[in-house]
């Protein structure tokens, strides 16, 4: 049997980053191409068409490519829309083209954040940011586009690699004499491993379950707790102060409340995940 060939886009984000060094700590069988977005530009159709025609024979991409820049997405829209919904767009239609299986991240941001249960996949979208209206507008044009997919949601996800709130927190803490962070938002910190283990897990199986799936860790915490128990694995004793958002004034708006519930992805692919906490510690 011939190797199952993947390709990972946006290769030098803090997914794509994570995956590539998970994949250099493997003797794999499968076979990885990474493209960053100097390599592989997903907003540009002639270089889709290039690397991803039906001679190229990659079985999978992991579309990791985004604009991620949730407050500067507010002056920035048209950037936002074309690489969060428009080159998903052209990305699937040539997945179609190929016979390509997507795997496309996307995130919590696509809910309006006003419900305080675990939001499941059937619940209504309302996104209340430019960077959420973007990534939904991805999700839409992608189920249009493509039926093999797979649409990962996921949210607060941080690693030890790139800028993200964890690497941020520690940076600052050892530059301030306090920090401020607010405590009326409320998510699942998700250690990117529990996702690239997601990725891997449908990948391996050749699971043909296409559709859309929320994946984060358990449980939930403010972004307060987060950065208490990152100070705490840490050893730095910069005092820490929670404020409400409303003192805390950004240009985009955050959810309230994007806990994920994770039970089709962990019924349909019998996985466990662990509490955040525990994926803390491995971080460390």
């Amino acid at each position: 049997m011939n190797k199952i060939k993947i390709a990972v886009t946006g290769a030098n984000g803090q997914l794509g980053q994570n995956l590539k060094r998970w994949y250099q700590s493997q003797k794999s069988q499968q076979e990885w191409h990474f493209f960053s977005s100097a390599e592989l530009d997903i907003t540009k159709k002639d270089q889709l068409k290039k690397n991803f025609n039906v001679h190229s024979k990659f079985d999978y991409i992991i579309n990791c490519a985004a604009y991620t820049k949730v407050d500067q997405a507010e002056s920035e829209i048209e950037s936002a829309e074309k690489i969060n919904g428009l080159a998903v767009k052209e990305l699937a239609r040539v997945c179609e083209q190929s016979d390509i299986i997507l795997i496309h991240i996307s995130t919590d941001f696509v809910f309006e954040g006003n419900i305080a249960r675990p939001l499941t996949e059937t619940d209504c979208t309302n996104p209340i940011n430019v960077y959420g209206r973007s990534k939904l507008l991805g999700e839409k044009e992608l189920k249009t586009q493509l039926e093999k997919h797979f649409i990962l949601r996921t949210g607060w996800l941080y690693s030890d690699l790139g800028k993200n709130f964890f690497t941020t927190i520690q940076k600052l803490a050892r530059e301030k004499e306090e920090l401020k962070v607010v405590f009326d938002q409320a998510g699942t910190p998700t250690h990117v491993s529990v996702l690239i283990q997601a990725i891997l897990k449908i990948i391996e199986t050749r699971s043909t379950a296409f559709g859309t799936y929320h994946i984060a860790n358990e449980g939930l915490a403010s972004w307060y707790d987060f950065a208490y128990e990152i100070l705490q694995f840490s050893k730095i004793s910069t005092p820490l102060i929670p404020v409400l958002s409303s003192e805390f004034l950004t240009p985009a708006k955050r959810p309230h409340f994007s806990v994920l519930d994770k039970s089709k992805f962990k019924k349909e692919f019998k996985v466990e995940i662990p509490h955040w906490k525990e994926s803390l510690k491995t971080c460390f």
